[in-house]
């Protein structure tokens, strides 16, 4: 590797942890206002774009013990986030589904972020733009993969 290349890379490397850091903390903001935790806020992301999920599927997803989920699920449920359904296809399963009506409409708060970034790639050809959407995939899963490779987690690999 060129030492052009490496520096590249190392300013990737830390441009992506600090982008990191910063989104934690507005995602940890966001659920704040919303009077929820980090945890329970991305445990709300995954049921707004996965759908439905049983207790089992968000511990795959999100890489935390059963126990921990079915307590995650007790206390978003208290707290008018997620409703608890029965299973269509399995009367002994249930579905964690999102609780539209007891969300709040803070979803104004991502209006500045969305409307920058969207103003952002304005700036990038389409190519640029594809160039990005594959590294933050590749990026994604990555992150995946790391996470399930850390000791206790039961995230799998994909």
């Amino acid at each position: 590797m060129s030492s052009r290349k490496e520096q590249l890379v190392g300013k990737v490397l830390d441009g992506a942890r600090l982008w990191s850091t910063e989104t934690v903390m507005f995602h940890t903001a966001i659920a704040e206002t919303a009077g929820l935790s980090a945890t329970e806020s991305k445990t709300a992301d995954y049921l707004d774009r996965l759908g439905p999920l049983t207790p089992k599927e968000l511990a795959k997803h999100s890489g935390l013990a059963p126990a921990s989920v079915t307590a995650l699920i007790d206390r978003m449920e208290r707290k008018g986030v997620v409703r608890r359904r029965p299973h269509p296809g399995d009367r002994r399963k249930v579905l964690v589904e999102i609780d539209s009506d007891g969300l709040r409409a803070d979803v104004h708060l991502w209006d500045f972020l969305i409307s920058s970034v969207v103003k952002a790639c304005a700036s990038y050809s389409e190519a640029e733009l594809d160039t990005i959407v594959r590294f933050i995939g590749e990026a994604t899963e990555i992150t995946h993969e790391a996470t399930a490779r850390l000791p206790g987690h039961t995230k799998e690999i994909t």
